[in-house]
C-alpha cells in the first residue's frame, strides 16, 4: 500500500513545506487539486457534497495544477504528484501532453496524471468547449495525451481532435489515472487508463466489484493497475490491511474537512503535526 497526502484550498505558501514534510514522513505521493474558475451564477450541482452545493469553493486559492507540481517537485526528490483530478476535456490535449511530459521530465518521472470530466458546464463554456459528448471528447483527449507522451511521431484523427504527425521533445511516459464513479468512467479507467481514482463515499465495495468485472471482461484482470481510494479504513493499520485485501494500491488521506465555507484557518505547523502523527501511527505500523 502507498499513502497519498491530500491538502487543497489552503494558503498557497504552505504547499512547498507540506510537500517536503510529507516526503520526509514517508508518504508516497501528494494529490494536487484542479479548479479553473468560480462562476458568479450557476445552478450546477456538485456530485460529492450531500446537498450538491459548491459554495465552499468560492474565494479558495487554487494554483494551476502543473505550475504547483513543478514548484513542489523542485524542493523534493522522491514524492510523487497525482492530480486529483485534472479536468482534461476542457483543455487542449496537445498542450496537456506538453505540460505533463515537461513536469514528468523535471521531476524524474514523479507524475501520475489523474484526469476526469469536469462536472461544471461553466468550465466547458469559458474554455470554449461544447458540453455535449464530453465523454467521447475525454476518450480522445486521453488517447492524444498518451500518444504524444511516448516521444515518437504520433498522429490522431478523431471526431474532436485532428493531430498531424508530430512529436514532443523531451517526452516521458507517465501513468494515466482516471477518476469518476459512473460505469463509463470505470470502463474508461480500465480500457484507456493505468488506474482508477475514487472520490469517496460508501459504495466503494460496489465500485471495486464493477471495476473487477470490467477488467475481467476486457482481459486485463492480471495487468498492473493502480487503485487510489478515499476510505475511513485508511486511518488504521487494520483498515489498511482490509483495503489491501480488496486490491487497493493507494490510499488518499487528509486531516481536515475541505467542504466548508470560508478560509482554511489551520496553521502550517498543525498541518505538519497531523501528517507526521499519521505516519507514525499508521504508515509505520503497516510496514510501508
Amino acid at each position: 500500500m502507498r499513502f497519498t497526502y491530500a491538502e487543497a484550498m489552503t494558503d498557497p505558501s504552505y504547499y512547498l513545506p507540506l510537500a517536503k514534510a510529507a516526503e520526509s514522513a514517508g508518504y508516497a505521493s501528494i494529490s494536487v487539486a484542479d479548479s479553473l474558475v468560480y462562476p458568479k451564477e450557476s445552478d450546477s450541482v456538485y456530485p460529492y457534497t450531500a446537498d450538491g452545493s459548491r459554495e465552499f469553493l468560492e474565494d479558495k486559492a487554487f494554483i494551476e495544477t502543473f505550475t504547483l507540481i513543478a514548484a513542489m517537485g523542485a524542493v523534493t526528490s522522491t514524492i510523487r504528484f497525482t492530480p486529483f483530478v485534472l479536468k482534461l476535456p476542457v483543455r487542449p490535449p496537445v498542450l496537456v501532453a506538453k505540460q505533463a511530459t515537461s513536469v514528468a521530465c523535471l521531476t524524474g518521472g514523479r507524475l501520475g496524471l489523474g484526469v476526469g470530466v469536469s462536472p461544471w458546464p461553466e468550465d466547458f463554456e469559458v474554455m470554449g468547449v461544447p458540453w455535449a459528448r464530453r465523454g467521447k471528447r475525454m476518450d480522445e483527449a486521453i488517447d492524444v495525451v498518451r500518444g504524444l507522451s511516448g516521444g515518437d511521431y504520433f498522429e490522431f484523427h478523431g471526431e474532436f481532435y485532428d493531430v498531424p504527425a508530430i512529436k514532443m521533445t523531451p517526452a516521458r511516459p507517465f501513468p494515466i489515472l482516471v477518476g469518476g464513479h459512473s460505469d463509463a468512467a470505470l470502463r474508461r479507467a480500465v480500457v484507456r487508463g493505468d488506474g482508477w481514482m475514487h472520490a469517496g463515499g460508501d459504495d466503494l465495495d460496489e465500485l471495486l466489484a464493477k471495476l473487477g468485472r470490467i477488467r475481467e471482461a476486457e482481459g486485463k484482470a492480471g495487468d498492473p493497475f493502480e487503485i487510489h481510494v478515499i476510505s475511513m479504513d485508511a486511518y488504521t493499520a487494520d483498515g489498511v490491511k482490509r483495503l489491501e485485501d480488496k486490491g487497493v494500491t493507494d490510499v488518499i488521506v487528509g486531516f481536515r474537512m475541505p467542504y466548508i465555507k470560508g478560509p482554511d484557518t489551520e496553521p502550517l505547523d498543525k498541518k505538519i503535526e497531523h501528517l507526521e502523527r499519521f505516519a507514525e501511527t499508521v504508515i509505520a505500523k503497516t510496514g510501508h
